[in-house]
Order: structure tokens, then sequence, then C-alpha cells
């Protein structure tokens, strides 16, 4: 896939408040990577506080102050986390390839957008909630350059749920949402509770890309 083809499957617009101090990340080839956590506000009146991870080369991270206001354009990718505390854990975050740093809120009519083109690559969960509300997992693989993908938890509700429902692996599916953090308790024993907190996709809206289904059933039908 061309670097082109792959900017035009994920992405992501938000606009929000600087509420970490930006830390380092890692470096590649010499280039600084630094991550800063911003505060987007949701249309609920709550926010949801989203990590972001930019280039040394895009803006200075002396620059990124706590208080001030980013809008960034970029991706959301996941990968394995570059820390030395040890062992694998694969992290969520918006990738910027823009950024404007503003001294006050800009006006967003929607400041937290996403769109994603994937492949589903495990069988939807389907469930409802003690309400009644239905809900499903779905888990995107996104293609990006390179022979790389991007694997992307996403939540769909009510009709979309239903129809998520019906997806089988290796669908290629389109969708339209936000990116939400979820904070959740992780029982590690007994006595022992860590709160931790979970980055995914909330859809609005998705559309199945029957061409490239179809061309997947024929294949299954040759093999």
């Amino acid at each position: 896939m061309t670097p082109n083809a792959a900017l035009e499957n994920n992405c992501v617009s938000i606009s929000g408040k600087v509420i970490s101090s930006p830390e380092f990340s890692h470096e590649v080839y010499g280039e600084g990577f630094y991550i800063t956590y911003v505060q987007v506000p949701r249309l609920s009146e709550t926010n949801d506080e989203l990590p972001v991870i930019f280039s040394e080369r895009l803006v200075s991270p002396e620059q990124v102050k706590v208080g001030l206001y980013l809008s960034v354009e970029g991706q959301f990718r996941s990968y394995n986390n570059y820390s030395n505390k040890g062992g694998r854990k694969l992290m969520l975050m918006v990738f910027a390839r823009e950024i404007s740093i503003h001294e006050e809120e800009v006006t967003h009519k929607n400041p937290n957008q996403i769109y994603l083109n994937g492949f589903v690559c495990r069988k939807p969960i389907y469930r409802t909630t003690p309400f009644g509300r239905e809900i499903a997992d779905i888990l995107l693989a996104v293609n990006r350059a390179y022979n790389k993908s991007d694997y992307i938890p996403c939540i769909a509700w009510g009709r979309n749920a239903r129809y998520a429902s019906t997806l089988e692996v290796g669908d290629n599916l389109k969708l339209w949402g936000r990116i939400q953090s979820r904070v959740y308790q992780k029982k590690l024993s007994e006595d022992q509770v860590e709160e931790r907190v979970a980055y995914e996709i909330s859809v609005s809206k998705m559309e199945v890309v029957k061409e490239n289904n179809n061309k997947r059933e024929e294949k299954e039908k040759g093999d």
C-alpha cells in the first residue's frame, strides 16, 4: 500500500486543551517523539482525555504547554509500548501529522472526528446492557504504509450494533465516529484492583465495502 492510500484509510481530527506536559517517548533515526494528553469536549459536556504523539520536527515540545489548546490532524495508531518497564503493551494514540497551537479555545462544530477504512479481524461481539441497550465490539485492522497495520477497537450502538453482529472476519468496513476514553478497573488479585483507561472508537456510521467483500467470498469459494 502506498503512503497516500494509507493516509486516506485513517483520518483523525481533534481539538482540545493540553492537560499534561509533553514527555519523551522514543527516537527514530535521530527524530524524537513526545506524548501529551489533550482534553477534548463531548456534546454531553463531559470530556475525553486523549494521548497525542508528535515529532519534535513538527513542533517543539517546549511550545506545547498545559493550558494551551491544540488542533491536531493525523491518524489513530496502535503500536507496542517503547517504555523500559518490560513486557509488551499495545498502545493507542493519535499520531499527529499537523498541529496548530492556540492560546484560547477554538470553536469547532465537532472537535473529535475519525474515519477508518479497514477489515474486521475477529467476529464482532454483540451484547445488551442490563438496561437493554445494544452494543457490539468490533476490532478493525487498518492498513498502514510499508505493510503495517493498526488494530483499533470500535464500539457500535443500537442499529449499528445489530448490523455489526452480521459481519464476518475479513469484511471490509468503513466507519465514522469519535475517539473516546473510558476508565475501567482491572482486577490484579483478590485484594488489588488497578484503574486503567481504554481508548476506542464510538461509531456513529458504518458502511460495508461490498466490492471487496464480494472478492473475498469468491476467493473463499475458489479455495
